[in-house]
């Protein structure tokens, strides 16, 4: 057992002075305002006044520390989900780009080598972006590799996973997409709208059959269109106007201008915006050149101006942002500090299902955790109740 004490709390709604009780790997107990623990206390550690929050819940990256998940190999697996834990992501769900059947059953045969492996414990499952994606939306996913959706082969790849899948990236108005978001709901695994050119119509459809997040919004997605003089709603305003819907931004500051971040918050609200990094192998690194997707036949890119670009500059190919920056982001854009949080930590979990066990600090919960000062630099992680990192 140990008591966290002299801590800043950062709750869903508020921050207050307050102290933790870890026991067994969960939150025993949780004191606010000026409370002391019991005497005679167990182990207790001094914050001395630093911020503790609930562990950065991160649904949506490719890789970091020089690692894309698209590698295939455990070392891969291991070196991105180790950069990552040291920024604060105490769960996080790998993410893969569009490939060949045989690439994404290797990362799936990969993710089932680790996941019983000590790092494996950030991560509960994988996000599947692609293949079946929209042509003129690809952004930087190698074109060779978008298709439709094929019941055969996505069937095959469901029936591999045996559950590790727990989300897909799809764009909803591909043929059989909405036949394959109903596989999907059966599976309880969960259909993301991106990489879309749909209108409003085809989204509300798509909608009904389970698509109700959106993969990072704005980026690789339609927006208000002319079809014969009259203005159509596309991605970006569905998921405004569906207000049960929930979406992630990408917060490193280069993919969204600050008002575009602060709309997102505005329209949707903390608890239905989650921000993520959508991460490349080049985050957390000095690297000016990098590879986007395995090292072998992925696309170059370089880093420039803190995000990386396809070498024509015409399009940004994943950021390099980490955890700790998209929080610095946020709060730059003006949004409140537990509000930013929340889109890091609650919020994420119920998009993935997993607000019953993380992504706050209350009794019962993992005791997933995350020390920072008042810069927002990452001072401590702790991830089941054991330091990860601490300085």
């Amino acid at each position: 057992m140990q008591w966290l004490v002299n801590a800043q709390l950062i709750l869903p709604e508020h921050i207050t002075p307050g102290c933790v009780l870890v026991k067994d790997g969960k939150i025993e107990q949780v004191r606010t305002g000026r409370e002391r623990p019991p005497a005679p206390a167990c182990n207790k550690i001094d914050l001395k006044g630093q911020y503790l929050a609930p562990g950065f819940v991160e649904i949506h990256s490719h890789g970091a520390g020089g690692a894309d998940f698209m590698d295939a190999t455990p070392e891969a697996f291991s070196c991105a989900a180790e950069s990552h834990l040291r920024h604060g992501v105490t769960t996080l769900f790998p993410t893969s780009v569009a490939a060949d059947f045989e690439g994404i059953l290797q990362f799936l045969r990969v993710f089932k080598q680790v996941k019983n492996a000590p790092i494996g414990q950030i991560m509960p499952g994988v996000h599947l972006e692609g293949p079946y994606l929209r042509m003129e939306m690809r952004g930087a996913i190698d074109p060779r590799y978008i298709r439709n959706p094929d019941p055969g082969e996505y069937e095959a790849l469901l029936a591999f996973a045996e559950g590790d899948i727990k989300r897909w990236t799809i764009a909803p108005e591909l043929p059989g997409a909405l036949a394959f978001g109903d596989a999907l709901m059966a599976r309880g695994i969960l259909p993301s709208i991106g990489h879309t050119s749909a209108c409003y119509a085809e989204i509300e459809e798509a909608y009904r059959h389970g698509f109700t997040h959106f993969t990072h919004l704005y980026s690789a997605m339609s927006t208000i269109t002319r079809k014969g003089g009259f203005r159509v709603a596309g991605a970006v305003e569905s998921a405004y106007i569906l207000e049960g819907a929930t979406a992630e931004v990408i917060a490193d500051g280069c993919h969204l201008p600050p008002e575009l971040l602060r709309l997102a918050w505005r329209a949707k609200g903390a608890d239905r915006l989650c921000l993520t990094g959508d991460a490349m192998r080049a985050a957390g690194t000095d690297a000016r050149e990098s590879i986007l997707g395995p090292l072998g036949n992925g696309l170059p890119v370089v880093i420039e101006d803190g995000v990386a670009r396809l070498p024509t500059r015409d399009a940004f190919a994943g950021s390099v942002a980490m955890a700790d920056r998209l929080l610095r982001t946020a709060l730059d854009a003006g949004i409140p500090l537990c509000e930013a949080v929340r889109m890091m930590t609650l919020t994420p979990a119920r998009v993935m299902g997993l607000a019953g066990e993380i992504g706050g600090i209350e009794a019962g919960k993992r005791a997933d955790l995350v020390v920072f000062d008042g810069e927002k630099q990452i001072r401590s992680v702790m991830k089941g109740g054991a330091w990860a990192r601490s300085v």
